[in-house]
């Protein structure tokens, strides 16, 4: 397991774009994309870029196993890449699709987060909005789309979760980073409810945020126990444990 960062902070690249600050920070073998003043919006570990460092991450990791042998995957939000090098470990992808909304994150990603080692990587700098209704239908949807204010419209979009489900394939799951509210359920519990019909799932992380896992048309409910015997055959792997997050896993609020 990787040890907790220690060293000072160095600054390894500063920019400006049309939404604000960008930062490339490097704290030991820690490296950080940093929007706006101080929003650390992702990490990678440079000697094993497939490690997550967040549980959010980790939960996002854990609810794609629910797939039982996913080929492709949309990455709504490029960040510092991390959760997508563990996607093609551990999930065994062989196309991996993004939307990313700033140029300049995936020029970051490639000189600084090793984005160029990555196979079957096909990459658009769009705006989701627009973009989703042209991406093939995909295994899984990663969906992470913040700022350094929190998160961006499309979390809050009838219409663009709508067609986001729509872009999965049978057996499918999209996956969705949201925030909470004050009472612990999703930021727009409502609108997911009535959406998605009080059908999916929800995975609590310390950092505040709650996983949504929705299962796709034509996907069985999740087998927890199948999912609990594959977590623990990673454990040793992973060099983690996922049973902890597991066992928070609750039904839609």
């Amino acid at each position: 397991m990787p040890e907790q960062p220690v060293a000072e902070e160095t600054l390894l690249y500063e920019t400006h774009d049309a939404w604000g600050r960008l930062r490339v920070t490097q704290v030991g073998d820690y490296r950080y994309l940093v929007f706006g003043d101080e929003c650390e919006q992702s990490c990678l570990y440079v000697p094993d870029p497939a490690w997550l460092e967040y549980d959010y991450t980790r939960a996002m990791l854990l609810g794609a196993l629910l797939h039982g042998a996913p080929e492709k995957a949309l990455f709504l939000g490029l960040g510092a890449g991390s959760l997508l090098h563990a996607g093609q470990r551990w999930l065994g992808l062989k196309q991996l699709n993004v939307l990313e909304l700033r140029p300049q994150v995936p020029l970051l990603a490639r000189e600084f987060f090793a984005l160029d080692a990555l196979g079957g990587l096909h990459l658009r700098v769009a705006e989701a909005q627009q973009a989703i209704g042209e991406e093939p239908d995909t295994d899984l949807i990663f969906m992470d789309l913040y700022g350094d204010e929190g998160p961006a419209a499309e979390h809050l979009s009838w219409g663009f979760l709508e067609a986001c489900y729509a872009r999965l394939r049978p057996g499918g799951w999209l996956i969705i980073n949201q925030w909470t509210g004050e009472n612990g359920a999703p930021f727009a519990a409502p609108l997911l409810r009535g959406l998605f019909r009080h059908n999916y799932w929800e995975c609590p992380v310390c950092e505040g945020n709650v996983l949504l896992w929705v299962p796709g048309p034509n996907t069985a409910a999740p087998d927890f126990a199948a999912l609990a015997a594959k977590v623990a055959s990673l454990r040793g792997e992973l060099g983690y444990d996922l049973l902890p997050l597991l066992k928070g896993v609750r039904a839609a609020s």
